[in-house]
């Protein structure tokens, strides 16, 4: 069966579209491996629609568009809490290419700024213009639909948001796990804690176990030890290429340290 590609003024225009065995491009780092390979064939929707390409802000916070690059990420100076976060993803071509709204939708060992996104709170905008928490997201990405924006909260200081990825390449090798950690403080004490990791479950998934253990303390190496020994109660970290279960639950709580001690 041959491909052909259909490009479409609206995103609307383009949810209308896919039906059957129709998929939609983004930016393609993904979509475009498995054409090439000859895995994915027929109908390919694209849209036009300038929104996809804005970042603006949105109260206290920005709206950034689904089909915003990384290095537009990169580039941008307000977003500089994101920038560690989309510079550990690939090499120059890929983030040249890769958007942020197909982030939302990868596979592991993909899916760093996603699982950044979990942890910022983040509110997806769909097509029909209705937003909806990630969590909601995550737990039937592959019946989501189409996702025009992302609504997303700043951080209220530079200590309140960090990010650590383990890889076996540096600097841009696929992540044998990576966490996200939002640790607002109110008084001194934590406040909302969340906590996202991807590596250690079939997508990016929130630690609560590790959240629980943090709430409401100092942050200090007494409750930090007792976040690292809950980091994967609840999840099971998968064995693929990459490591182990076994390996990754050894060292799952190692890496959440490193990343809670420098947000001291």
């Amino acid at each position: 069966m041959a491909v052909t590609i259909e490009k479409h003024a609206t995103v609307g225009d383009a949810q209308r579209a896919l039906g059957g065995d129709a998929v939609y491009l983004g930016g393609g780092t993904i979509l475009m491996r498995e054409i090439n390979a000859g895995l994915v064939q027929g109908k390919i929707i694209r849209s036009t629609d300038p929104v996809l390409k804005q970042i603006r802000q949105s109260g206290d916070g920005f709206e950034i568009g689904a089909g915003v690059t990384m290095s537009a990420l990169a580039n941008h100076a307000e977003l500089a809490f994101l920038h560690p976060v989309v510079r550990a993803i690939g090499g120059p071509q890929i983030r040249n290419m890769a958007t942020v709204g197909g982030n939302l939708f990868a596979e592991p060992p993909y899916g760093d700024l996603a699982a950044a996104l979990l942890a910022l709170g983040a509110r997806l905008v769909m097509t029909g213009g209705q937003a909806r928490p990630i969590e909601e997201f995550f737990r039937d990405r592959k019946r989501a639909g189409l996702i025009t924006a992302i609504q997303l909260p700043r951080p209220r200081d530079n200590k309140s948001f960090a990010f650590h990825k383990v890889s076996r390449v540096k600097p841009k090798g696929v992540s044998v796990m990576s966490f996200s950690a939002l640790l607002p403080r109110d008084a001194g004490r934590l406040r909302g804690v969340r906590i996202a990791c991807i590596g250690l479950g079939p997508g990016p998934l929130r630690a609560f176990s590790a959240e629980r253990a943090l709430e409401g303390q100092v942050l200090d190496a007494a409750s930090i030890t007792r976040a690292t020994q809950l980091v994967t109660d609840g999840l099971e970290p998968p064995t693929d290429a990459l490591a182990s279960s076994w390996y990754r639950r050894e060292v799952a709580g190692v890496h959440l340290a490193r990343l809670l001690e420098r947000m001291i």
